[in-house]
């Protein structure tokens, strides 16, 4: 005899009653399963990780930039002709002669005709600060 099955309800003769399991409603009455849309979850994802890696790389890109410009401008002074042994906190300006060699003077450009080229601070780790 054959056992009758409702329209209803699932049945697998391997699995038996498997209508819980199952990734749709099986019933009239059942909700409506609905696959997420893992897809655009991802794009998502994807975009706004890589928005803050690129806002992150943009920010090194500016701090390397800074450490360049402040390791040229310290190489240019150490490298210049100066008689005198700087003192921390001091101004000091950069100028640059005729012969097109540097020099490091305490004299501020308002005081005399020198093509000037910056005015930099001596921090405590003697490093030269850029200051105009």
């Amino acid at each position: 005899m054959k056992k009758e099955i409702p329209d209803n309800v699932v049945f697998s003769i391997e699995n038996g009653y498997n209508a819980s399991v199952l990734p749709y409603a099986t019933s009239v009455g059942a909700p409506i399963i609905k696959t997420d849309d893992v897809v655009s979850w991802k794009n998502r994802g994807i975009s706004n990780v890589n928005k803050e890696f690129e806002s992150k790389f943009n920010e090194l890109k500016l701090q390397y930039k800074k450490l360049m410009d402040e390791y040229q401008w310290n190489e240019l002074i150490y490298n210049a002709k100066f008689s005198f042994e700087p003192i921390v906190g001091e101004i000091y300006h950069l100028y640059l002669k005729e012969d097109g060699t540097y020099f490091l003077s305490i004299i501020s450009p308002k005081e005399w005709n020198k093509e000037h080229i910056g005015t930099f601070q001596l921090n405590s780790d003697k490093k030269w600060i850029h200051i105009n």
